[in-house]
């Protein structure tokens, strides 16, 4: 096999900067993007995140969170 003869192992450059692309997009892009794998937020962190923030009170967090996990 002549290598000469089949410039970039046989693929033209447009496919070789095709492939960096689509593997660029694959593993580098971050996941807050739509179609995203990203895991969707239980109520119990919703809850959790809203006690932290200061929007609820220790009572009413006590009061959900028993809600919650009945």
């Amino acid at each position: 096999m002549k290598y000469n003869s089949y410039p970039f192992l046989g693929m033209d450059i447009i496919w070789w900067i095709l492939w960096v692309v689509v593997l660029f997009w694959i593993f580098a892009t971050p996941y807050a993007i739509p179609g995203e794998r990203r895991r969707k937020d239980s109520a119990l962190d919703i809850l959790n995140k809203q006690l932290a923030l200061g929007k609820i009170k220790l009572e009413e967090y006590e009061q959900k969170k028993k809600l919650i996990e009945k």
